[in-house]
């Protein structure tokens, strides 16, 4: 070969190289999101059988060491879904729980449990990943506060380091309740009222370690904001979300990720999307929902933009930075994944 075909040969296999690398690395489909937090959307990822494993309402979902995405449902034909990141079902269980509804991830001496929050029963569960019940939560009625069972119902469990985990009475009176890692009450805080501290549709909590010491993040839905709690229960912060009814806080890494029920407010049904956090607490993404604006240092309203989800109830980030949204009262659908572009 002469120097000109030569020359000739390697320029069309360099450029045949970058041609088929921006065809390998251009997304397939429509791409949602904002700034470096950009997805795919993929609603055929969950979806199974509905006559062998249906769901009803898919209210939360984690991810497990092994790598197994984790959806509770309050379908009591089979309550817990167990997927690969593939969407293949690998296992299902529970029959027990018609109001399951919080699903949270809990590590302990190097094993792994589960807690599921019952909002029909009244109660919330300890379980091992196989779903065996290892502590039953009932109403505190040595609080004082409530008069009769059925004015506790929780929502969420939040599990911090030393074991010792805290309740989200969020459908209920409204109260934050600590346990120790026993399972005996220690104190609670919050509860309805008009003051900053109060809350209203306490929907979730979560331990927020981004900050160096640990504190409690918790929903105040109906009034779109996160607060923030020290473990002790003092308000240190109110993180506004004008225009989002947000679910649980769920925290991976320098950012946090919620479900926004409906906007602007409970009453518009459809109206969800998912929203992004990063580390100070500014919006940088609504994945179906319109471009955070800030004026002067302030977050303008947020709404859907897109309906691609009507009403979402939880996120769920895996270790490849995908993200899976399980949705409430949205015709049975199963979750969706958004793949990370």
């Amino acid at each position: 070969m002469n120097r000109s075909a030569f020359l000739k040969h390697t320029a069309i296999v360099s450029a045949s190289f970058f041609i088929t690398k921006d065809l390998l690395a251009k997304p397939k489909g429509p791409v949602y999101g904002h700034n470096n937090m950009k997805y795919t959307l993929d609603t055929k990822w969950g979806q199974l059988n509905p006559e062998k494993n249906p769901v009803n309402d898919c209210h939360e979902m984690v991810q497990d060491a092994k790598g197994r995405i984790i959806l509770l449902t309050n379908e009591t034909r089979n309550n817990v879904l167990i997927y690969n990141k593939s969407g293949k079902l690998l296992d299902s269980w529970g029959h027990e729980f018609p109001g399951a509804h919080g699903l949270t991830l809990a590590n302990e001496n190097n094993k792994q449990f589960l807690f599921i929050t019952d909002t029909n029963r009244h109660q919330v569960y300890k379980t091992t990943l196989d779903g065996k019940v290892l502590m039953t939560i009932d109403c505190p009625m040595e609080t004082g506060l409530y008069k009769k069972k059925g004015e506790f119902v929780p929502t969420e469990v939040a599990v911090a380091d030393d074991g010792s985990f805290f309740i989200a009475d969020g459908y209920g009176l409204q109260y934050v309740l600590h346990y120790d890692h026993k399972g005996k009450l220690l104190s609670y805080f919050g509860g309805r009222g008009t003051e900053t501290k109060h809350l209203d549709n306490a929907h979730g909590v979560c331990i927020d370690r981004r900050h160096g010491s640990p504190t409690l993040l918790v929903t105040d839905r109906t009034r779109n904001c996160f607060k923030r709690f020290d473990l002790q229960g003092n308000l240190k912060e109110v993180i506004q979300l004008p225009g989002a009814c947000v679910c649980r806080p769920v925290i991976h890494k320098d950012y946090l990720y919620a479900a926004v029920l409906r906007s602007p407010n409970l009453d518009k049904d459809g109206s969800g999307f998912a929203t992004i956090l990063d580390k100070n607490n500014r919006v940088v993404s609504n994945i179906g929902g319109n471009a955070p604006v800030y004026l002067d240092g302030i977050l303008q309203p947020m709404a859907q933009a897109e309906q691609i989800l009507l009403n979402p109830h939880d996120v769920c980030v895996d270790d490849d930075e995908n993200l899976y949204v399980a949705q409430w009262a949205s015709g049975k659908v199963y979750p969706y994944k958004f793949t990370r572009v």
